[in-house]
């Protein structure tokens, strides 16, 4: 890893009304493309890493549905998945180390070992005909400890579906008929479950309403964690108590266990800089987002940013 420039210096929070500081310093240029590229191809996905610290980035291209790179950010290899991995987590479950993702053009939902073979998938036909008849848009998915798998239809109407760990259909709820605060899900764009709570909850980044809020594991008992102030959520990771988030609109922040933000990151104020895919690598500055899309936490609370951008960015925060 190469040393981190004296100009950048720590960024930190600003001052944040009952929350204590938490401090990030930015390992600039941290990842290398795979040899013969510039760049490391179109981004609108996830970033995730596995317990071995390897880090996966989705990739929009043919054959290259997650890149695969070192804790030194060095390219290791290409997974032959499908191009649209819109959003995907690793998680650990009874039977190993697995790569669940949502594909969005594909209207399905896949669960794959490390090396990227497909064990599990739930197709279009296991959804309930009213929502898969409108035409499912899916956009990230996540596990529950039990194994249940949640879905949202996050481009689409926002339905929330619940399957158990072998793929049967359970239950559907949020979209369009269901209120929290008197306004319906919308453009939820990503779902997580929150084992930081006991019981654990799913966390909804209603991005259309421009808010972030838990719902109990079964769609019920919403609590609001922030609705103002925020830069359209899209993605979320946890450590410990603490939990960051990608804000397509321009910002990296910190959230703790009580919803006090104790940090933000790389905030974009330049018009046209931020969510948008095309802002081009002449115009990207050193520790500067433009369009968080996926985010997440390494194993030691380091932070990993990837960008909607149709040359792909990722950003990397070492915790202080």
């Amino acid at each position: 890893m190469r040393p981190l420039l004296p100009a950048l210096a720590l960024l930190v929070a600003g001052s944040f009304a009952s929350a204590a500081e938490v401090k990030y310093e930015l390992v600039p240029d941290f990842l290398k493309p795979a040899e013969g590229r510039k760049t490391i191809g179109n981004g609108h996905g996830e970033i995730a890493v596995d317990s071995a610290g390897l880090i996966y980035v989705s990739v929009q291209e043919k054959d290259a549905g997650l890149q695969v790179y070192d804790q030194t950010g060095k390219f290791v290899k290409a997974l032959k998945l499908p191009a649209s991995l819109h959003g995907f987590v690793i998680r650990k479950t009874d039977e190993g180390e697995f790569i669940f993702a949502a594909v969005l053009s594909e209207q399905r939902v896949i669960k794959c070992k490390l090396d990227g073979t497909i064990v599990m998938e739930i197709k279009k036909e296991a959804f309930p005909e009213a929502q898969a008849k409108a035409g499912l848009k899916l956009t990230n998915c996540d596990v529950a400890a039990n194994g249940d798998i949640y879905a949202v239809d996050g481009y689409g109407k926002s339905w929330v579906f619940q399957f158990d760990k072998t793929g049967k259909f359970k239950q559907v709820f949020g979209g369009p008929t269901q209120k929290v605060n008197d306004k319906p899900f919308a453009n939820t764009h990503k779902i997580f479950v929150d084992n930081r709570f006991s019981p654990a909850r799913l966390l909804c980044l209603d991005r259309g309403n421009n808010r972030m809020f838990h719902v109990d594991l079964d769609g019920k008992n919403p609590q609001m964690i922030a609705d103002k102030g925020l830069r359209n959520p899209s993605s979320a990771s946890f450590h410990g108590d603490l939990m960051c988030v990608a804000e397509i609109a321009g910002r990296v922040s910190v959230w703790n266990k009580e919803g006090k933000m104790v940090a933000e990151l790389g905030a974009n104020d330049t018009k046209g800089q931020t969510n948008t895919p095309g802002v081009k690598p002449e115009a990207w500055r050193t520790g500067v987002v433009t369009s968080p899309h996926g985010i997440t936490f390494d194993g030691k609370g380091n932070i990993l940013e990837t960008e909607w951008n149709q040359f792909g960015r990722v950003l990397r925060w070492d915790a202080k």
